[in-house]
């Protein structure tokens, strides 16, 4: 076949085999959306320490830099529910990741005339279009990780591939310490700023062709609808009735505005307890290097019947808060090494959160899966807030705004283990997907399409013939 002629998209009332994808058909497809998880780690590891560097290197306050992570993340504010939402449901996981790449490409290559300028305004504007892209692969990439494969091992594949991001924001940091802004003088850094995204934009040109060319299933809401009715045998209902993902979004939006609150500040938060901005920047490493560590480990400890998602997110969430508010009451060494085992219970709580608000929805998946990615925005509400009261009162200080989301993000765990956790576990202890499909019943399903508005798959001819 022609490339130009290449069918990249499946209608998404369509019934494919990938309801019942197993381990190891899934595997390969979630290693190739893995390593998007590493690029955006890299750009979100990068976005703490130029936080920091703008603040010196353009003399702007601490709430001023926070324009960056609002420009960021107020992307996600809007794309997920609006153009990348459409574009998945319409055109697939596929035709996602590949818009995603592209706008991700555009905006790396708009830091350079932002550097030349050295305009803050230009920065957050380039930071604005990497979070629109970035919006739209993870509106995809989050979503396929949680589904693509059997359903009990879903927070396990989302906390992996989180890892790996964490490997990404790892990174970012050390090069950013040892080699952008490491004895430089004048402009340099900002010109190393701008020949890293230059790297990356071409970069995400190769994995454009990438994924253009890989073997890739689509997962349609109409899956998800077939898939949900051999878990719960039951109809799931209109969206307006989703109260577990409602919550789910509310405890996510409240949980990554603490996160990145901690994350943009870390390095103030270090200098004003003592150590000098390089230490500082290592010392971010460190907490990012333990972060992706956990998140590994926390992806061990799932595979265990005994850990439980909603029992282990109810732990981590309650630790972060534990030594957050230990981190504002002390002072020096101690201090800092508290904050840095907050960033460690980080770890599991965003894939938790999202793949447990993606239970049960069925054909209402990908409209849910966009809701939750849209609730990374914030990122944009809290880190100015902290910023405001760090100007004011002092980095120790400001930590109080990232704690107060960690108690609003807390009260999703309680009430999946109050009231939801029939579902939960009915989800994590499915036998779907763990054993092939016959060849005959998944030539049989695929020919099953359309999916009415409230409930049930249409039922086709052939199907009653065979």
């Amino acid at each position: 076949m022609a490339i130009w002629k290449r069918k990249i998209t499946v209608s998404d009332d369509t019934v494919t085999s990938a309801a019942h994808l197993t381990l190891r058909q899934s595997l390969i497809p979630n290693m190739l959306v893995t390593i998007l998880f590493f690029l955006w780690g890299f750009a979100y590891g990068l976005l703490d320490v130029l936080n920091s560097h703008f603040q010196s290197e353009l003399s702007i306050s601490a709430s001023m830099a926070s324009g960056l992570s609002a420009a960021y993340f107020g992307a996600y504010f809007l794309c997920p529910p609006t153009i990348s939402g459409y574009i998945l449901r319409r055109l697939g996981f596929r035709a996602t990741f590949m818009t995603g790449l592209a706008v991700f490409a555009v905006g790396c290559l708009l830091f350079w005339p932002s550097g030349l300028r050295r305009s803050f305004g230009g920065f957050c504007g380039s930071m604005f279009v990497v979070g629109a892209g970035l919006a739209t692969l993870e509106t995809a990439a989050d979503p396929f990780l949680a589904i693509c494969g059997p359903p009990r091992y879903s927070e396990i594949r989302l906390n992996l591939a989180q890892a790996v991001q964490g490997v990404g924001s790892f990174v970012a940091p050390l090069l950013a310490s040892r080699v952008f802004f490491a004895n430089v003088q004048g402009d340099q850094g900002l010109t190393n700023v701008q020949w890293v995204y230059l790297g990356v934009a071409c970069f995400d040109a190769l994995l454009i062709v990438l994924f253009f060319f890989a073997p890739m299933p689509e997962i349609t809401d109409a899956d998800m609808h077939v898939q949900e009715g051999e878990i719960a045998a039951e109809d799931v209902g209109p969206f307006r009735r989703q109260y577990n993902l409602f919550f789910a979004i509310a405890s996510q939006f409240c949980y990554v505005g603490a996160q990145v609150a901690i994350a943009n500040y870390f390095i103030n938060f270090c200098i004003e307890a003592g150590r000098d901005k390089a230490t500082s920047s290592d010392l971010l490493a460190v907490g990012q290097g333990l972060y992706a560590f956990n998140r590994f480990l926390a992806s061990g400890l799932l595979t265990l019947p005994l850990f439980k998602p909603r029992f282990m997110l109810l732990a981590y969430l309650g630790l972060c808060f534990v030594f957050v508010v230990a981190a504002m009451n002390t002072s020096g060494t101690a201090s800092i090494a508290l904050l840095i085992l907050v960033m460690c219970f980080e770890s599991l709580c965003f894939a938790t959160i999202f793949t447990l608000g993606l239970r049960g929805l069925g054909r209402h998946t990908k409209q849910g899966g966009g809701l939750l990615v849209a609730a990374i925005s914030g990122g944009m509400v809290f880190p100015p807030m902290t910023g405001a009261v760090l100007d004011r009162k002092g980095a120790h200080t400001a930590m109080a705004i990232p704690m107060m989301g960690f108690i609003l993000a807390f009260l999703y765990p309680l009430y999946v283990n109050i009231f939801k956790r029939d579902s939960m576990d009915a989800h994590r202890e499915t036998r779907v997907g763990l054993e092939p499909v016959p060849d005959k019943a998944a030539q049989l399903e695929a020919q099953t399409s359309g999916v009415e508005n409230k409930a049930q798959v249409e039922e086709v001819p052939e199907l009653k013939q065979a």
